[in-house]
């Protein structure tokens, strides 16, 4: 049966382009292949407890799969806490706030590879000054406890907002940035002779006019990056997660939207990667509001709706990483082979 669908749809789109009805942005759009029916539905992280009726973002575990680390907003936007669960008996616990933050805006927690450290940005003082802007803060972790975060030296930081960076095995950092341009462009910071390089911008293959990109989450091995963005090509509404593969050439391919398990009409951002390469986290503002309404919502249903956990506001979800990837490795295939159809364009 996925055989039968994957060929239908390869003789429709070869039929349309044979007729000229298939123009280059439905060539280049959001497709979905074979692959991403294997990609189970996504299961939310600590229903009641992690997950709740407030707007909760950014999830990751550490490496014994013992701890989670994530944020509550205060929506919109006046403060960003970062936060931190055990899990207990098979039951995440009642969150704690991390003892560095709560102050001020603290945001986008990512867990390196091993598990003894954090990147996450915030708008605190740097000196004691307050910038008026966001900067990547590093905060190791160690058995006794968690240590007070140090401003990340080097190319990383800049006269312009830094959020969301991540860390590969090799200590390159990448992350989004408002330096070059009015909105958010992805970079990255080589860590070479124990330094932070110049910030690299990664180019047009992520990088655009009217792409935001807020989220650049890189696996340990740099063989492929998650991407948080608004505005790319082949969304499917609001904020969508976007995969794109490098080969040993260092080429970073196009980035492919990871899916509709993984994207919905709603915002779908903050990816992450567990340390064992088996489970995609991500946060998800999916729910009722997101849903077709076949009439107009009653008051009763809406503030039914409202007062739900999938009311709107961010919830944490997990599916298992290995058949998005595979589904995103298709659909990137697929998309190349249309670009070749239409001479390279795109």
């Amino acid at each position: 049966m996925k055989r039968s669908a994957g060929v239908v749809t390869a003789i429709v789109a070869v039929l349309l382009l044979a007729a000229g009805a298939l123009t280059k942005n439905a060539l280049l759009a959001q497709s979905t292949t074979a692959s991403d029916h294997e990609i189970p539905p996504a299961e939310m992280i600590g229903q009641g407890v992690i997950s709740t009726d407030d707007d909760e973002l950014g999830g990751g575990v550490t490496p014994d799969g013992n701890t989670l680390i994530f944020e509550k907003s205060a929506a919109p936007h006046y403060l960003y806490i970062m936060c931190e669960s055990r899990l207990v008996r098979g039951k995440w616990s009642k969150p704690e706030i991390l003892p560095f933050s709560g102050k001020y805006r603290d945001t986008d927690p990512v867990l390196a590879p091993d598990g003894k450290s954090i990147l996450f940005a915030s708008d605190r003082p740097v000196d004691g000054k307050d910038l008026h802007r966001w900067s990547i803060w590093r905060a190791q972790r160690s058995p006794s406890g968690w240590k007070e975060p140090q401003l990340v030296p080097g190319g990383v930081n800049s006269e312009g907002s830094q959020v969301f960076a991540s860390i590969a095995a090799n200590g390159n950092i990448y992350f989004a940035s408002s330096r070059k341009t009015a909105q958010y462009d992805v970079f990255r910071s080589k860590f070479e002779n124990g330094e932070y390089k110049e910030a690299e911008d990664l180019g047009p293959i992520f990088n655009g006019p009217g792409i935001n990109t807020f989220e650049a989450t890189i696996s340990p091995d740099e063989s492929y990056i998650l991407l948080g963005s608004f505005g790319r090509q082949g969304g499917y509404g609001s904020s969508d997660i976007f995969i794109s593969f490098r080969d040993t050439s260092g080429s970073w391919s196009p980035p492919v939207n990871a899916g509709p398990q993984i994207n919905t009409r709603a915002r779908d951002y903050s990816p992450r990667i567990s340390s064992d390469g088996q489970w995609l986290y991500f946060t998800s503002e999916r729910g009722f509001i997101e849903k077709s309404q076949d009439q107009a919502l009653s008051y009763h249903l809406l503030t039914q709706g409202l007062a739900t956990v999938t009311n709107g506001l961010g919830n944490l979800y997990r599916v298992p990483l290995s058949p998005v990837l595979a589904a995103a490795r298709k659909r990137s295939v697929i998309q190349s082979q249309n670009r070749n159809r239409l001479g390279g364009q795109g």
